[in-house]
């Protein structure tokens, strides 16, 4: 018997045993990491690579923009708005829970799932929607507002409570004047689907 050979034998097999144990447990280690992973926790994987998606919403719409930042509770997309022969570029503000599915492309969904290369912004993880809709107040930012029973309506955002806004109707393309206020009206958080800025604003 060829001493030598045997040993080599029984050292391949150990070593094969061994990766395969290895790549076993890595397999565990990662299935066990992605089932920890938070749909937050890829959105910003996508946004920090400026994604393009098509996101689904509550009230049943589908738009394809790119994301653009991820807060508490909400994203912040670009969407593209044909007007004719020219095209304007509007942001688009949606609460996590209006989202009902996200379409992307499989190479942007698998790295989606990588470790975050660089750190998310503290303050920009901690920012709600309810601060970001004072802010838009504050900033008297003409806007769009989706709900879920799939109304649409212009207008400018007066105040933001802690569960709820009060909204002052007008045209779009005209600014909040008592003259031009149509309405006025109490809208929920829950009840948001999507918050359009009008023109070119930006968060």
């Amino acid at each position: 018997m060829n001493w030598d050979r045997l040993f080599e034998d029984l050292e391949g097999q150990l070593a094969s045993e061994w990766e395969a144990e290895r790549a076993a447990l890595d397999a565990e280690s990662e299935r066990v990491r992605i089932s920890q992973l938070a749909l937050r926790t890829r959105l910003r994987a996508m946004s920090a690579r400026r994604a393009s998606i098509v996101i689904e919403l509550a009230n049943g719409r589908r738009m394809p923009v790119i994301l653009r930042t991820v807060g508490a509770d909400w994203l912040a997309a670009e969407i593209s708005t044909a007007l004719g022969a020219l095209a304007s570029r509007s942001m688009l503000v949606v609460p996590l829970r209006a989202i009902q599915s996200l379409g992307s492309d499989h190479g942007m969904l698998l790295s989606s799932l990588e470790e975050d290369a660089d750190p998310p912004s503290i303050l920009r993880e901690r920012m709600t929607l309810g601060f970001v809709l004072r802010d838009l107040a504050r900033r008297r930012v003409a806007l769009h507002l989706s709900t879920t029973r799939g109304d649409d309506v212009h207008g400018t955002i007066d105040r933001a409570g802690a569960d709820h806004l009060d909204l002052a109707v007008h045209d779009a393309g005209t600014a909040r004047l008592a003259s031009a206020v149509q309405s006025f009206r109490i809208v929920p958080f829950e009840a948001l689907v999507a918050i359009r800025l009008a023109g070119d604003q930006r968060l």
